[in-house]
């Protein structure tokens, strides 16, 4: 075996461990999840999540996942705690407290605090019979057989069982909670992320005379002139009411030409292709980008709803790259 097989091996060993930590996570979750979970959702204040070192670190993740999914969280750090940092405590709130051992001395230490406060606490440790999991008001079991790290001192497997029991209670309460796309995009403002979630077709559409359309009797030599003025590469054909038959591009001209079909006094009716691909203008702009994908197009035609056959607006890729949603 040579250098790079052993360590390659090394680390497949370590994911090996802790993917079977949180497997047997996974098996034993039961009644006192839900209980968590409920006792969660009842709460009229904040979720506190405590916890020191490397748990204090997946406290903090676990804090912040719950507050962009809808579930209001800030982490205290415990040792601050006792140093006045208990006041962030209120009324209303639930505590999670976690500690592998479920003796660390900074979260016993703030235990009777809590209890005196009468706030709810959800214990989650290694260890059943420890004084976190007994004072606890529910208690989630995140022991594990053992650590990945061979010396079995590195929080690993123990650290990676804590963030997946974390991002259960987080897609839990999510659920119950009926969140949804709009709701994780008001908490996601900037970047592509808050884009994707909050631009909608409508945003971006042309409408109007920028809308490129023609009549299915008008010649092609016509036609061209809109799919160069509107400068989309596309045109919609049209019947006397004003709804879509089909589209023409430029792409399909080029198709024309190279078979050496003589088009440019031929009605745009007989040229179209037929069922246009549409999006409704209240859908996200990233459902548009998904349609184009899918149908390998640049474009699409928005529409008022499904049984409207009259296009408001048309969107092009270009309109998706310009405002950051790609």
């Amino acid at each position: 075996m040579n250098k790079y097989s052993e360590i390659i091996e090394a680390a497949r060993k370590v994911i090996q461990i802790e993917a079977d930590a949180v497997e047997a996570l996974a098996a034993r979750l039961d009644d006192r999840f839900a209980q968590a979970v409920e006792m969660i959702l009842a709460c009229t204040g904040r979720v506190v999540v405590t916890g020191m070192g490397k748990s204090g670190l997946i406290c903090q993740k676990m804090a912040s996942t719950m507050a962009s999914t809808g579930t209001p969280a800030i982490f205290l750090h415990p040792a601050e705690g006792v140093h006045g940092d208990l006041g962030m405590l209120m009324k209303g709130d639930v505590v999670v407290a976690v500690s592998n051992s479920g003796e660390t001395e900074e979260i016993t230490r703030i235990l009777p605090i809590i209890k005196r406060m009468g706030l709810p606490l959800v214990a989650m440790a290694g260890n059943s019979s420890s004084t976190l999991a007994r004072a606890g008001d529910v208690f989630l079991d995140i022991s594990i057989k053992e650590e990945a790290c061979p010396l079995q001192l590195a929080p690993t497997a123990s650290t990676t069982v804590t963030l997946a029991m974390g991002d259960a209670l987080a897609v839990a309460l999510l659920l119950q909670r009926g969140f949804r796309e709009e709701d994780f995009a008001l908490f996601h403002p900037g970047g592509a992320l808050g884009k994707r979630l909050l631009l909608r077709v409508e945003d971006l559409m042309h409408v109007d005379d920028s809308v490129p359309t023609v009549l299915a009797g008008t010649p092609l030599k016509d036609a061209l002139y809109v799919i160069s003025s509107k400068k989309l590469g596309i045109t919609g054909v049209v019947d006397e009411q004003g709804d879509l038959l089909g589209v023409f591009t430029d792409g399909d001209l080029r198709r024309k030409i190279e078979k050496g079909i003589e088009v440019l006094n031929l009605p745009i009716c007989e040229l179209m292709g037929g069922k246009p691909k549409r999006i409704l203008r209240t859908n996200l702009a990233a459902k548009a980008l998904q349609r184009m994908e899918e149908y390998k197009i640049t474009s699409l035609f928005v529409f008022e709803s499904d049984e409207e056959q009259k296009p408001i607006g048309i969107i092009h890729l270009h309109d998706l790259l310009k405002a950051g949603v790609i």
